[in-house]
């Protein structure tokens, strides 16, 4: 049973755990989990996904239960009317709040020479910052990694992982655009191997009735390790 947030006759949102995928994709079809489908099963009625997260976020998901609301909050996605803020774990520490626009390639799957170029924004401001006992990289005895609020403006495909991968602060866990020994170090460190990248909530109009809409998901509990630094390393 996924974990409900809302729920009323035209929009139901969840609580997507790290690691199932939205729907059906040809880059995992052996999966045979999907949290549509399953959304589906449970409520006994046809469901319209508005948005995707990645397999390995958590957080918020929307859907509508009805084609026109599907249709009204589809346009308020396009025109960047929704908005979300996230948690992200990055390695290093960037400035304390900053911005990036730097355009992404249509597909991040692909190589991004001869793409479009497609214009994305993202916002972020510092929570907290660590250093950890870990060496992942020659020369540096430990590593730094930061707490971050994002918001982007934008929803391009892996758009937060990208942008900070190419801020050379890559997420923690991103197997895709992030750093192998660093994700393996920071798994046996902390016994937790996900994707540290939560959608934390969402804010939108909703399609009947004109309300804000304001959705939350609560991090889960392999996040509360870090609200605090780890303890030294013994001399």
């Amino acid at each position: 049973m996924l974990p409900l947030l809302y729920r009323d006759d035209h929009l139901v949102a969840i609580h997507k755990p790290a690691g199932l995928l939205v729907h059906r994709s040809e880059l995992d079809r052996h999966e045979t989990r999907f949290a549509v489908q399953m959304l589906r099963d449970q409520l006994g009625c046809h469901v319209h996904p508005l948005h995707r997260l990645d397999r390995g976020t958590s957080g918020v998901l929307l859907l509508a239960r009805d084609a026109l609301s599907a249709s009204r909050l589809g346009q308020a996605f396009a025109q960047g009317e929704v908005h979300k803020t996230y948690l992200a774990l990055v390695r290093g520490w960037p400035a304390d709040e900053g911005s990036t626009r730097a355009p992404l390639a249509r597909d991040p799957e692909l190589p991004s020479t001869g793409q479009p170029q497609l214009q994305a924004c993202t916002h972020w401001r510092v929570q907290a910052r660590f250093e950890w006992p870990l060496t992942t990289r020659p020369g540096f005895a430990t590593t730094r990694c930061a707490l971050l609020q994002v918001q982007p403006e934008t929803g391009r495909r892996h758009q937060i992982r990208r942008h900070f991968k190419a801020l050379a602060h890559p997420l923690l866990g991103d197997a895709t655009h992030g750093k192998g020994p660093l994700n393996r170090a920071v798994a046996a460190h902390l016994g937790v191997a996900r994707l540290w990248l939560h959608a934390a909530s969402l804010q939108t109009t909703h399609p009947a009735t004109g309300a804000v809409l304001q959705l939350q998901a609560a991090p889960g509990p392999e996040w509360e390790r870090w609200t605090t630094p780890a303890p030294p390393a013994a001399a």
